[in-house]
Parts: structure tokens; sequence; C-alpha cells
């Protein structure tokens, strides 16, 4: 009787889903991005779950705000995932 998924080669969107621990290769959940302000155009790299406020350098306007997991973005905000 053979199973119904293929456990050596799983999906992209099946590892995804999946605890970090859990997965085939343990892999992180949390990155880090490029933030770029709305007002002054300036780029800041924050952490994808951030615990505190992040403000702009340049003009301190709050760019993300912690949440229990993940932290929100500001509107306006446009971030970029940074690269290994």
């Amino acid at each position: 009787m053979p199973l119904a998924k293929d456990l050596l080669h799983p999906s992209m969107e099946e590892e995804r889903r999946k605890n970090k621990l859990k997965r085939l290769v343990q892999s992180p959940n949390s990155y880090f991005m490029d933030v770029k302000c709305p007002g002054c155009y300036k780029i800041t790299t924050v952490f994808s779950h951030a615990q505190t406020v992040v403000l702009c350098v340049g003009c301190s306007t709050v760019l993300c705000q912690p949440t229990g997991g993940k932290c929100r973005l500001t509107e306006g905000c446009s971030f970029r995932r940074k690269q290994h």
C-alpha cells in the first residue's frame, strides 16, 4: 500500500506551513527587511519579528509597530526582504 504523499520530497507549500522545527531541513520563519520611509525615502533595516517600535532615522516617523508575532508596517511604507 503506497503512501498518499512523498515524505522525502515535500512540496514548498507543505514545508512553508510546517513548524520551523518539523521541516525536513530546519529553517527560521523570521528575516531582515529594508523598509523605505514614505516621508524622507531613507532605507532602514528592520527585523521581521521586531519587539520594539522602529523609527525612521531621518524624520522620526514610526516605520513599524510590534504585534504578537511579526511587526506591522505603517501604511505607505514599502519593504524588500533581504537575501542571505
